[in-house]
């Protein structure tokens, strides 16, 4: 016997070819029978609703001081002029991945919680721990402590999904309960959402609003096809514009949180990429633009090893096509760290495969971070010696020598004079800096004035401070 979801989707099959039919006729049909009339997709529902669940997030906050930057009033309450301190709470959604309590959901709905609460479809409640976050792909992994075998939703391939296929929307909007919505996928590999620095979203019209974030997409298997994320509109409610993030993402995401890691790694190929412009396509041959048009290829790295070359175009990565630079970092994410990916790439009008090592960054120098202190422009700034693993957690791309500023402390002097995150120290008093400890050692010298050169985003700036 088939399951219901599968004996609904294959009515639904029939009846949509009826349409054709019915249009060319240029007349208007009954339904045939009456299975047709009774088509519905509360089977479907029934059988998947149970692994959504509602996520309850508290976070204390404390209301700005008008004292809060001022150095006397911050040094008399120890760092911070007192405010008005106030709980807040947000509501979102999240989908049961496993029977002994892991949670899917976005980081958003639990960023900055202070306690984080489930309640499962029947009512129940559980106290929830987070176990694993990243807000680059808007995901975080949730954990359940309960002697009960929780309903999971299976994890279906969102590789296998097209445009026009059907879809539901489980969460809970607005707080007003379980609610599920249904529509068609939209589009796929969706960039530029805004919503976090992922960029390979599944598009729906399924309608999706505030409170629906962290809760399930699925398919009319009833299987897992995204993490419903972000909407599009002007006005707050559903314009029909949504987007999930595709479930084989979350998948690897889950895995990683099973496994106990305490970050998601992204794996590190030493190569940076840009859009492919039209320009570019004809230049190297394309029928048209697409692709991820390589920039740098930094030295002994993986991409060197395998003999990526700037200037390549890498249009397709395990057989699945590349359509821009963001679909090429999804796909090395989800692939994993450990294996291997094949890319065809465009080389002189010709395409070639490479294989390339999917690794983790390494650390080649220690990064000793460490805060600057003493009667200098720099004293609060966090600093530590550049890496691809340091350049990979701050985002950095192929940043690999050097001192960077990894924090700020507010109210210090750093940050008052505008130093930032992901600053590379170049030089100091005209002296070239190459690591933490050399930098300190030139800041306890005694000087009548600093000149510092630092590097920010591929811009030399000077700065002199007495």
């Amino acid at each position: 016997m088939p399951r219901p979801a599968g004996l609904i989707a294959a009515s639904l099959s029939a009846f949509f070819l009826l349409v054709p039919q019915a249009y060319s006729e240029n007349a208007r049909q009954l339904p045939q029978s009456q299975a047709e009339v009774q088509l519905s997709f509360a089977p479907l529902v029934k059988q998947t609703a149970p692994s959504v669940v509602n996520v309850y997030a508290e976070r204390m906050v404390q209301r700005r001081s008008i004292f809060d930057d001022d150095p006397f009033f911050s040094q008399l309450f120890g760092g911070r002029a007192p405010g008005r301190t106030e709980k807040q709470s947000s509501l979102g959604s999240g989908v049961i991945a496993s029977t002994d309590g892991y949670i899917i959901t976005n980081n958003h709905v639990i960023e900055g919680a202070d306690e984080v609460k489930v309640a499962l479809a029947d009512g129940r409640e559980y106290p929830a721990k987070i176990v694993l976050k990243d807000d680059r792909v808007d995901l975080a992994v949730l954990k359940v402590d309960t002697d009960d075998s929780l309903p999971p939703l299976p994890i279906g391939d969102s590789d296998d999904i097209e445009v026009g296929d059907l879809a539901l929307a489980i969460g809970n909007p607005f707080g007003v309960g379980q609610t599920v919505t249904n529509g068609i996928v939209s589009g796929l590999a969706r960039t530029g959402v805004g919503v976090s620095d992922f960029g390979f979203f599944i598009q729906t019209d399924a309608s999706i609003n505030p409170g629906n974030s962290g809760g399930a997409l699925i398919d009319m298997r009833g299987e897992l096809i995204g993490i419903n994320s972000a909407i599009f509109s002007r006005s707050g409610g559903s314009n029909g514009i949504g987007f999930a993030i595709p479930s084989n993402l979350a998948r690897v995401f889950l895995a990683a949180a099973e496994r106990g890691d305490k970050s998601f790694e992204r794996p590190y190929i030493g190569a940076e990429f840009s859009t492919l412009t039209a320009d570019m396509a004809e230049a190297l041959g394309l029928e048209h633009a697409g692709g991820a048009f390589v920039t740098s290829v930094a030295e002994d790295s993986p991409a060197a090893e395998a003999g990526l070359q700037q200037g390549d175009a890498v249009v397709a990565m395990n057989g699945h096509p590349v359509e821009h630079p963001d679909a090429l970092g999804y796909r090395l994410l989800t692939a994993g760290l450990g294996t291997t990916a094949d890319l065809t790439v465009m080389r002189d009008g010709k395409a070639r495969e490479v294989t390339i090592s999917l690794e983790r960054a390494p650390e080649t120098v220690p990064r000793d971070q460490r805060v600057l202190e003493g009667r200098n422009p720099l004293s609060g700034a966090e600093v530590a010696n550049l890496s691809p693993r340091v350049a990979q957690e701050l985002r950095m791309g192929n940043k690999l020598n050097g001192v960077v500023v990894v924090d700020v402390q507010r109210g210090s002097p750093a940050g008052r004079v505008g130093f930032q995150p992901r600053d590379i120290i170049v030089s100091l008093n005209g002296v070239e800096v190459s690591n933490t400890q050399m930098l300190q050692s030139l800041l306890d010298e005694n000087a009548n004035g600093w000149r510092v050169v630092i590097d920010r985003d591929g811009q030399r700036i000077r700065q002199l401070f007495r």
